[in-house]
């Protein structure tokens, strides 16, 4: 009996260890869902359906390795991926930091353009898509430089689990009461030549672009000069983040194929517009009570996702600078003037190319998508080359599935840009 209760008491604190020692896979969670489930999984289910449902999946199956491969190496050599694409080489450095310099640029730009329209919600009068941008990536740089990071990441876990609630909460009712079909239309298929920018567009952030992985990677580092991880808390942390953002992207897409496939309406072009249509989505199953409920958790979750890639980007980013210019360490203002620099160029590209919510979400995963098997590789070819332990080295069926799913992104992608510039 005492060796019963023994048992069960060491179970249950080696699993409260778990879960205290979880952040990274969380933090990757909370950047995922941003324009990947809330537009692109929406969407799809909108359009489409159920088709696309198996897709999704396959896509997140096909990536899992390359995201995986951030938590292997560093857990296993004690560096982060940034410093191992260092070792391989110069050049595989600077492809990887050119590359990751261009989709922060990018990424950051649609998720701030994306919280500005929600923040657009709240306000009585109009103001442009700039002004409402340019509040937003002030309060982030004040909060970043500030140092209070720390108390908004636990606080955007806890918008995303709301968010996660509210949302499964909208599916299930809608399942109970699904909304009459305004129009009798046969669904479009997705499966045709027409259709790849489209999938194209939907797997670019399923479930988050995957140079993620290297900030994920650089946040472990972090973390293991705070507290003890090992490879069984460090998985378990990775594990519970990205199947958790595979399961809300089918999820979303739910939601999209319950309440709009079929009725008709399509996604305003408008920042605005597209803010007020998503929030709708919620109000139409769970109330109209929830709305403004649901309004302020959107907001947050992708405030939330916003300044976590200003900050993770620009560590990445700082650290490429530090290896190519061969220095042992770095002054900490370098990577406050990397979160200004990339903010400002983000800006510029709203500035410039700003007025549609729909089109710079739909550009930023296009990119995301393209640069994804350049990535992809990089993470392979580290993982397959470090002398990692065995409970940390790549075993013969994630190596099978590595190579899976490099043919099918390096395949996937020879077919878009076919599609796009040779067809």
């Amino acid at each position: 009996m005492e060796n019963t209760l023994s048992n069960a008491q060491g179970g249950a604190q080696s699993f409260r260890q778990l879960v205290r020692s979880m952040g990274p896979g969380i933090m990757m969670a909370a950047a995922a869902v941003g324009g990947s489930h809330l537009v692109a999984s929406t969407q799809a289910g909108a359009i489409y359906g159920w088709q696309l449902a198996g897709l999704i999946l396959l896509v997140n199956v096909f990536k899992y390795p390359f995201f995986k491969a951030g938590i292997q190496y560093t857990l296993g050599t004690g560096e982060s991926l940034v410093e191992g694409y260092a070792k391989l080489g110069r050049p595989y450095l600077w492809v990887f930091a050119l590359l990751c310099l261009f989709s922060a640029v990018v990424n950051i730009a649609a998720l701030l353009l994306f919280s500005a329209s929600l923040l657009g919600y709240f306000i009585p009068f109009t103001l442009s898509p700039v002004v409402l941008s340019a509040v937003v990536i002030v309060v982030c740089l004040g909060i970043l430089f500030a140092g209070h990071y720390k108390a908004l990441d636990v606080l955007s876990k806890v918008i995303m689990a709301v968010l996660t609630v509210a949302t499964v909460a909208a599916v299930v009712i809608a399942f109970a009461s699904p909304a009459p079909v305004k129009e009798i239309a046969i669904s479009p298929s997705p499966w045709t030549l027409a259709a790849i920018g489209f999938l194209v567009v939907t797997m670019g952030w399923m479930p988050a672009p995957i140079e993620v992985s290297s900030i994920t990677s650089m946040w472990l580092k972090s973390q293991k000069r705070q507290q003890e991880v090992t490879p069984r808390s460090a998985l378990f942390d990775f594990n519970v983040g990205y199947i958790g953002t595979a399961i809300l992207a089918i999820v979303f897409l739910a939601l999209g194929a319950l309440v709009l496939h079929g009725t008709g309406v399509e996604f305003a072009q408008s920042g605005v517009g597209f803010s007020h249509q998503l929030v709708s989505l919620y109000a139409s199953t769970i109330g109209e009570w929830s709305r403004y409920l649901i309004a302020v958790i959107a907001f947050f979750c992708i405030f939330g996702s916003t300044i976590t890639v200003i900050d993770g980007y620009s560590r990445v980013v700082a650290e490429s600078q530090r290896l190519l210019l061969k220095q042992e360490t770095q002054h900490p203002r370098v990577l406050q003037l990397w979160i200004f620099a990339v903010s400002v160029a983000a800006m510029a590209i709203i500035i410039f190319w700003g007025k549609a919510l729909i089109p710079m979400l739909d550009f930023a995963m296009v990119m995301a998508f393209v640069t994804t098997p350049v990535f992809a590789l990089l993470n392979y070819v580290l993982v397959t080359k470090a002398d990692l332990p065995k409970e940390l080295s790549l075993s013969t069926p994630m190596k099978w599935l590595s190579i899976l799913g490099l043919i099918y992104l390096f395949g996937f992608l020879a077919l878009f840009i076919w599609w796009k510039w040779l067809m």
